[in-house]
């Protein structure tokens, strides 16, 4: 019987668990990016240097090679081309349509709103003129049509910031547009689910910790979030709901949303993929026992994924290294509880400003028996 063979999109870190894993498991990978010098590079059995944005070309080499599936985590750009690919190649994979809309936040709002998905009002922008005749009402948001990772993100309490905000974002994003959002109050987390014909299994929901304004940097997240019962139900409800109105059928999905203090949710975006940061690579197994990324391996290779959510007793975090107070915090943690990391990597070039979860100093994955401890380590 013939290896199978999976195609991936992006050789950057992010993939490096989907890549590794897919060789644990037998499986032939087939990786495909713009050549940089990423892990994946030589990770991969097969390395093509091929942007991840080139999907006809990546398409034509697929069909050659004749690979049995596709897929990408963490990547929203990635996404696109897997679902362009497995559509055209008749893979198992969401559609071409659903790939567009949940990585265009503004396709993505007006999907929601169509089907009453609770999320902030938003309206697209090329410039600040585009808003003279709208009445607004502050705090705003401004953010790239077509980027995550905070890039190019800004709150801003007055309209003399909108339009410095509205170049920022058009400068991080690839279309050039932006992005104009009411501001939606509460605390922030991210739901990762895995789908399989339609059906929506919730994994785990993750309460993330920010820099707050006015860039709004991911410092650390802690799963799972200390948030049960009937919230959380409510939460499963709300973003199953969301996952079909999207279309999304088959393997990850990262959902952003936030809780006020009354309990209403309101979804910021849903990306059908795996969540960066280590969320869906680490935490989901370390808090629920499931393999994510084996199940979305799975999932592209058209198999049920194996998934069987089990309560771990430990309460999985990650946190960021943005300055050199969190440098020395983190290796007093790593000298002290080095039997509970999991990973960490400190990498510090002096002066650096961290304005994206790209430009983080490092990082550092542990666990704890209890999410009281959890938090401690996170939010210091």
């Amino acid at each position: 019987m013939k290896n199978k063979k999976i195609a991936i999109i992006g050789a950057s870190y992010l993939q490096e668990p989907l890549i590794s894993k897919a060789k644990e498991m037998g499986i032939e990978t087939h990786v495909f990016a713009w050549q940089v010098g990423d892990v994946g590079e030589k990770l991969a059995d097969y390395f093509y240097p091929i942007s991840i944005v080139e999907k006809k070309e990546i398409l034509q080499k697929c069909q050659e090679i004749q690979v049995d599936g596709i897929c990408t985590i963490a990547s929203d750009l990635a996404a696109v081309t897997v679902c362009y690919v497995a559509e055209k190649m008749g893979l198992s994979g969401n559609s071409i349509q659903t790939g567009l809309v949940s990585t265009n936040k503004h396709e993505m709002r007006k999907c929601f709103e169509r089907h009453d998905d609770p999320s902030p009002r938003s309206i697209l922008v090329e410039t600040v003129d585009d808003l003279k005749d709208i009445e607004l009402e502050y705090p705003l948001i401004v953010k790239p049509l077509d980027r995550s990772g905070s890039r190019g993100i800004t709150k801003i309490n007055h309209f003399e910031e909108l339009a410095p905000a509205i170049e920022k974002a058009k400068d991080q994003g690839f279309e050039k547009k932006a992005l104009v959002e009411e501001f939606a109050d509460g605390q922030e987390y991210s739901v990762e689910f895995i789908s399989w014909q339609g059906k929506h299994t919730f994994l785990a929901l993750t309460e993330k910790f920010t820099t707050g304004a006015p860039g709004y940097v991911e410092t650390g997240h802690i799963q799972p979030a200390d948030i049960k019962g009937e919230q959380l139900k409510k939460v499963e409800r709300v973003i199953c709901h969301a996952l079909d109105s999207l279309g999304i059928q088959v393997g990850a999905s990262h959902s952003e949303i936030k809780i006020d203090e009354d309990g209403n949710i309101k979804i910021i975006e849903i990306g059908g993929r795996m969540g960066g940061d280590f969320i869906g690579s680490h935490l989901v197994k370390l808090s629920t026992g499931v393999d994510f990324v084996e199940a979305v391996i799975k999932c592209a290779l058209g198999e049920k994924p194996d998934i069987n959510p089990i309560d771990t007793k430990k309460v999985a975090a990650v946190r960021f290294i943005l300055n050199h107070s969190d440098k020395e915090e983190i290796n007093k943690y790593i000298d002290k509880h080095g039997d509970r990391v999991v990973a960490y990597e400190i990498e510090v070039e002096d002066g650096a400003d961290v304005t994206d979860s790209a430009s983080r100093w490092g990082y550092c994955l542990t666990y704890f028996d209890n999410y009281e401890s959890a938090r401690k380590f996170v939010a210091q």
